[in-house]
């Protein structure tokens, strides 16, 4: 792992690490198999947390746990998949047909990221050794684990938490001298607006019982 935070190169200026590049491509990669609704997106999510977490570990503590959730969240996340046996019915390489959240999982999602923020933020802010930025690595961490949570459940709604988490994320990474996350973050605000789009098209089209009737 130190190799892969050796510089790979300089971009406008920036100093690009190896594990900030590799990290992000596979979690576009990821992201891409996401749309998809392909089974595959969630073990290179896992390698892609696995190598940003070496990336950012020791310098931002936020970012590095938002790594840990999401290697935790792709173990779920395949699990939760797995369970809908065959293909979906059009034609799509997932095991899941999207379908927006109820009022009652909107509202949970929205009080557990509002209430955990201000928790994880004030664990930071009473531990300075934990992050240099508390406040938005709090949103950053727990921002994480809501999108994550939805994608894992096949909600629309998991798109539009990813831009939310993208706003703050991708100044903090400009800032802190991760450009390479920053340049791929913008990228990933295109790629999530484009899925976002499909999953809401095809959330139309039907529902999945065995996910929605499932536990969490």
């Amino acid at each position: 792992m130190n190799r892969l935070n050796t510089e790979a190169f300089v971009l406008f200026g920036q100093h690009i690490l190896w594990s900030d590049m590799i990290g992000n491509i596979l979690g576009l990669i990821a992201l891409a198999l996401g749309w998809r609704r392909s089974l595959l997106s969630w073990p290179v999510q896992f390698a892609s947390g696995l190598i940003l977490f070496g990336a950012f570990y020791g310098h931002l503590t936020g970012s590095a746990g938002k790594q840990v959730v999401v290697m935790l969240v792709a173990l779920y996340g395949w699990w939760q998949w797995n369970r809908s046996k065959g293909r979906t019915e059009d034609g799509g390489d997932g095991h899941i047909v999207p379908r927006f959240a109820t009022r009652t999982e909107r509202a949970a999602m929205a009080g557990a990221a509002a209430a955990g923020t201000v928790a994880v933020a004030l664990l930071f802010e009473a531990y300075p050794s934990l992050s240099w930025d508390p406040w938005p690595d709090a949103y950053i961490f727990v921002g994480t684990v809501v999108a994550m949570y939805a994608q894992a459940r096949g909600m629309v709604e998991f798109w539009i938490a990813w831009l939310l988490v993208d706003l703050v994320g991708v100044p903090l990474n400009f800032a802190n001298g991760y450009a390479f996350s920053g340049f791929v973050y913008v990228i990933y605000g295109a790629l999530v607006l484009w899925g976002m789009r499909d999953w809401w098209l095809r959330s139309r089209q039907g529902s999945q019982p065995a996910l929605e009737g499932a536990p969490a």
